[in-house]
């Protein structure tokens, strides 16, 4: 095998990726960064350097999965999120930038300087729970989660990220698990109605993680708004990530299981008004 410099290299897996990805360049020095083990600052230091064969090989199997779609957090099994790295599989959802407004949330309705409880219902890779606790290290969290390989997903960040001592994680379906009730309900449940998820995530990432059921996406969010008021204590806050269209659905829905409530629905950082937060008297 000829050899090659970092630079070229990445020039031809950006014309590989091009046709499939909307971040090819990114793409490229994600991958090439991870099999060196390198930042992705360091790397683009070090363009006139030459690959070794097994990294150039190594290299090319990964843009090669890349150029099916498969994620990019599935072959690198790492995902940063609120500034935390995140170990990711594929028994979990890729964490989204847009759930990063549901922390935010959360730390909002938790003083940083009081005990306090917090739920994260289907914690999926541990994101929010994660988060949360690094960041409010008084809060006890809850973790709950129905696929039995996910919620290994959420120990092993809880562990990595030193949270495992604030952390319950807790198998079981929506809140049936919790064992009483909680100051803050986190919840990013599936929404996508069956048909409409992109391919990319109706291909790779796990179903019972996306499609909420139902017409409209929302049934799991309606089981979820009907157990709810009994796990939350007075003056409480539930936050729900909803997909961009279902807010004044999930609105309505949260208005009529906790009546007198403040309900509001916020915008992501993209703008759009995926974020329904409840907070009780």
């Amino acid at each position: 095998m000829a050899t090659i410099a970092i630079g070229e290299a990445l020039l031809q897996a950006k014309e590989r990726l091009s046709p499939g990805s909307s971040s090819p360049r990114l793409d490229a020095e994600v991958l090439l960064a991870h099999v060196l083990g390198l930042s992705r600052a360091a790397l683009l230091t070090r363009s006139t350097e030459a690959l070794g064969d097994d990294e150039r090989h190594s290299f090319d199997s990964l843009v090669e999965r890349r150029s099916y779609g498969e994620p990019i957090a599935y072959i690198t099994c790492r995902k940063e999120f609120f500034g935390i790295d995140l170990i990711i599989t594929k028994d979990v959802l890729v964490p989204r930038p847009e759930t990063e407004s549901v922390v935010e949330s959360c730390l909002e309705a938790l003083p940083e300087d009081q005990v306090s409880q917090l739920a994260d219902i289907g914690t999926g890779s541990g994101a929010i729970l994660v988060a949360v606790l690094v960041h409010r290290p008084f809060v006890r969290g809850f973790g709950i989660e129905i696929s039995p390989e996910a919620l290994e997903v959420t120990r092993t960040n809880c562990v990595i990220q030193n949270v495992a001592d604030g952390a319950t994680l807790l198998l079981g379906d929506l809140l049936e698990p919790l064992p009483g009730p909680v100051d803050v309900i986190a919840a990013n449940l599936p929404y996508v109605p069956h048909g409409e998820a992109s391919p990319d995530v109706a291909i790779w990432e796990p179903n019972v993680a996306v499609f909420g059921g139902g017409d409209d996406g929302t049934a799991t969010i309606r089981r979820f708004l009907h157990a709810a008021p009994k796990y939350l204590l007075p003056g409480g806050t539930v936050v729900m990530e909803t997909a961009y269209s279902q807010g004044r659905i999930v609105s309505a829905l949260a208005r009529r299981a906790f009546p007198g409530a403040n309900v509001e629905v916020r915008k992501d950082l993209a703008g759009y008004d995926r974020i329904v937060v409840i907070k009780t008297l």
